[in-house]
C-alpha cells in the first residue's frame, strides 16, 4: 500500500507539470538549482546532488539539464533495483555537463527505451550530445553535455 501510495505521488507530481506545459514552475521561476534540489527531494531512493551551477543559465540549457536529470531519475527509480543516486551539473569549457550515477542493476540501453531516446532528441536539438554507460552489474552514468555561453 505504501508503495503504491509512492507511486500515485510521484505520478501526480509529473501530471501537474505536464499541466504546466512541460515546464516546471520552479524551474522558471527560481532556476536549475532549485528545479534539481526538489526532483532530488521527490525521489523514491535517496539522491545526493553533489554540485550545480549557482548561476541561472539560458532558459534552453536549464530546460533540457532538468529533463535529463528527470528522465534519469525515474529511469532508476523504475528500473535500476538501485539503492542510491547521484547527480552533479557543472559549468566546463562552454558545456553544461550533467552527470546523473546510480548503484543499480545497469543494462540500461538507449535502443531498448523511448524515454533515454527522447533524451537523445532532446538533447540534441540543442547541440548537445548524451552518453549513457550501463554495463550490467555496475550501475548506469548518464552524462550530457549541453552547449552553454558564459
Amino acid at each position: 500500500m505504501d508503495d503504491a501510495i509512492a507511486e500515485l505521488t510521484e505520478a501526480t507530481g509529473e501530471l501537474r507539470e505536464l499541466a504546466r506545459g512541460i515546464h516546471p514552475a520552479v524551474l522558471t521561476d527560481r532556476g536549475l538549482d532549485a528545479a534539481v534540489t526538489a526532483l532530488a527531494s521527490r525521489a523514491t531512493l535517496p539522491v545526493d546532488v553533489l554540485e550545480l551551477p549557482e548561476e541561472r543559465l539560458a532558459a534552453p540549457v536549464e530546460s533540457t539539464a532538468y529533463f535529463v536529470v528527470a528522465e534519469s531519475l525515474t529511469n532508476v527509480a523504475r528500473y535500476s533495483q538501485a539503492s542510491h543516486a547521484e547527480v552533479a551539473i557543472r559549468r566546463d569549457n562552454g558545456r553544461l555537463v550533467v552527470e546523473i550515477r546510480d548503484d543499480g542493476v545497469g543494462g540500461a540501453d538507449p535502443e531498448r527505451g523511448s524515454g533515454l531516446r527522447g533524451l537523445a532528441d532532446r538533447v540534441g536539438a540543442v547541440d548537445g550530445k548524451i552518453t549513457v554507460d550501463s554495463r550490467a552489474g555496475s550501475g548506469t552514468l548518464v552524462h550530457a553535455e549541453i552547449p552553454c555561453a558564459r
